[in-house]
């Protein structure tokens, strides 16, 4: 395994550059609090740091962890920089089969096709799901690996990202297809069943990383944009567009809050489509501290500004259906946290 340079070492562990950071850290948490800052008096915070990608050639991160994992830090420490306008966290974040990382643990048929992964659908029923033996597994042994290599490393500045941990009905949609909606209908026993068994996994990961990686240094999937303050989760909401609000509430909504539970401080959902026929729910959560919305989601901002609670955080990736300009303009700058390169935006005086 390769060793971290003397020169990258040091910088990922400038104590200017870490000061930095969570002078970031502290607005991002004074927004979340609801307190005054002088910065955020002034300014909306942009939000969009730095996530190095060693090709596939150079080092392999589904065969050789470790080294993929150094590899990063090796190219973090070239990207480093002090930015003043704006909030550049540096991540690692060891990724791998991206959305359908889950599935690959409940023994799904995963597989590359083009540039995306995919998941053939189970041929077993809904209902018939078995816990997987995590300490087994190739695909969480890998991830323990890639975590382990970013511990030893010992450096202090970088966040580490999970991979897609995701969500219960995202990982049910993805192993059974429509017939997981179906079964909602036809056998509630079955689909609470396979649901339940999901979110177990899903918890007990994301405790293995809690109880693993520094509070200060631990973010959820997206790590370089949707970096929440010390102590947040995340889950991705995708598949809720699927979903009427009584079956979002009676089914999901109750095992989602509770997977953000297993967080210190709650955290957040991951929305890109059309999702507000949940406001009301999401609003119910207690554990549901901020919405990250991108494309179609966007063009609800209004609704979300309207619906959700007011101790509730909204991350906007700014897109065709709405501007950072116009996302400003309706929330007056409040609640909002822009993910985009470009400096704070100045408040409207």
């Amino acid at each position: 395994m390769k060793t971290l340079s003397a020169s990258a070492h040091a910088i990922l562990n400038d104590p200017e550059r870490i000061a930095c950071r969570e002078l970031w850290f502290s607005r991002l948490t004074n927004l979340y609090a609801g307190k005054s800052d002088p910065f955020l008096d002034r300014y909306v915070l942009t939000l969009s740091g730095r996530i190095p990608r060693p090709s596939e050639e150079e080092v392999s991160r589904y065969t050789d962890p470790e080294n993929w994992v150094v590899a990063c830090l090796e190219l973090l420490a070239q990207q480093a920089e002090n930015v003043e306008d704006r909030f550049c966290p540096l991540c690692v974040e060891y990724s791998l089969y991206d959305t359908h990382y889950i599935d690959k643990i409940f023994g799904g048929h995963v597989y590359l096709h083009g540039d995306q992964w995919h998941t053939d659908y189970l041929q077993t029923p809904v209902g018939s799901l078995k816990m997987p033996d995590l300490e087994t597994d190739e695909t969480w042994s890998l991830s323990r690996r890639a975590a382990k290599a970013f511990l030893d490393a010992d450096v202090k500045l970088p966040l580490f990202g999970l991979p897609t941990l995701s969500s219960p009905l995202n990982i049910l949609v993805n192993l059974y297809g429509e017939e997981a909606l179906v079964a909602m209908f036809e056998d509630e026993a079955a689909v609470r069943h396979d649901l339940g068994i999901i979110n177990d996994v899903i918890r007990s990961l994301h405790r293995w990383y809690i109880e693993n990686i520094p509070a200060e240094q631990l973010q959820p999937v997206i790590s370089w944009e949707r970096t929440q303050p010390h102590g947040f989760g995340q889950l991705c909401g995708c598949t809720t567009q699927l979903l009427g609000t009584e079956l979002y509430r009676d089914f999901i909504a109750p095992l989602d809050d509770m997977l953000l539970g297993e967080y210190e401080n709650g955290g957040m959902i991951h929305l890109c489509g059309a999702h507000a026929q949940h406001i009301e729910t999401f609003a119910s959560m207690p554990h549901l501290r901020a919405i990250q919305i991108n494309d179609r989601a966007c063009a609800d901002l209004e609704l979300y500004l309207d619906g959700l609670r007011k101790d509730q955080i909204i991350y906007l990736n700014p897109c065709k259906e709405m501007s950072a300009e116009e996302a400003v303009r309706l929330s007056g700058g409040e609640r909002l946290v822009i993910c985009a390169r470009r400096p704070a935006i100045e408040k409207a005086k």
